[in-house]
């Protein structure tokens, strides 16, 4: 499967997200994770907050697949920390992250996180915090690599004041039709239209090429917020006609072609796929094998209902 560039090595461009495992049964998780596994997905991804209360799914995932050491070292797993649900708050202070650290290392029965992202912004952040933190985890070898999620340029920049260690990933929302991150910079300059609004304090795409962060696409099959996904769905109709033809075209699943369309972007972003259902994990996979053509890309674009001037 096609891999990107991640930190000092690479990933693959598909990551499997397990924030909806809670509840299943631990030959489903199993049967996830081989089909993952299998379509050459060996990056998982957590957070301490999945699954309704604190560290749940990390805890499914450790006990249904009770990995050995040598298949540990065989991939990639990710968590984020700093959202407070219970507060309805953020915390990105010193001791907040080392707790939820320690939590994620039990629960998910490991010694080590392969990477750890601040899990959105905290407005209260304070650098100098983070970076006592990030110093000490990384020290310690119980985390090896730092990010951060749906952080924007400038607090990306507020956080480099103190954080020595380069911030890896930045986790984004981003799918066909929810797509301001590309949208607005196409759009750039043009008045009487919503899609030239900067919402990502300006540029965070171009940003993170500039300074090596890869991108990772969260809810890529979302379609307007509470609407489920747009794959399949009437409202959508264009759409979902060129992602069929396309499909067929490329001997691949619809859902494959809008993974492609997030792939064949030059900013190499990894796709993080919160399905519990193998086949569309390993639909996913195939899909970002597929080369779009600039005119299929912009096709797309325009189908989802973007405006290309």
């Amino acid at each position: 499967m096609k891999t990107v560039p991640f930190g000092t090595s690479s990933a693959p461009a598909v990551v499997a997200g397990m924030m909806r495992i809670k509840d299943k049964a631990d030959a489903q998780i199993r049967e996830l994770y081989g089909s993952a596994r299998e379509a050459g997905i060996d990056f998982f991804d957590h957070a301490d907050i999945y699954g309704g209360r604190m560290h749940a799914c990390e805890e499914r995932f450790a006990e249904a697949l009770a990995l050995s050491p040598a298949e540990r070292d065989e991939i990639t797993i990710q968590t984020k920390c700093g959202i407070v649900p219970q507060d309805g708050t953020f915390d990105f202070s010193y001791g907040h992250i080392l707790r939820q650290v320690d939590g994620s290392l039990r629960a998910l029965d490991t010694d080590r996180i392969d990477v750890l992202l601040l899990h959105r912004p905290d407005a209260l952040v304070e650098p100098e915090e983070v970076a006592r933190a990030f110093d000490e985890l990384e020290a310690s070898g119980k985390v090896r690599a730092f990010g951060v999620s749906n952080h924007t340029p400038r607090q990306i920049d507020l956080l480099r004041t103190a954080v020595k260690q380069p911030l890896v990933a930045n986790q984004l929302q981003l799918s066909l039709t929810q797509a301001p991150i590309i949208a607005q910079g196409i759009a750039a300059n043009m008045s009487g239209t919503d899609q030239a609004v900067v919402r990502d304090g300006g540029g965070i795409l171009e940003y993170c090429r500039i300074n090596g962060i890869t991108v990772q696409a969260w809810s890529p099959m979302q379609a307007a917020a509470g609407a489920g996904t747009f794959v399949g769905n009437p409202d959508y109709a264009e759409l979902n006609d060129v992602l069929d033809r396309l499909a067929d075209l490329h001997g691949v699943t619809p859902t494959g072609i809008a993974v492609a369309w997030i792939t064949r972007h030059p900013a190499n972003m990894q796709v993080v796929m919160g399905t519990t259902t193998p086949e569309r994990l390993v639909a996913a996979a195939d899909g970002a094998d597929v080369a779009l053509t600039r005119a299929e890309w912009y096709e797309l674009f325009r189908a989802a209902g973007h405006i290309v001037p």
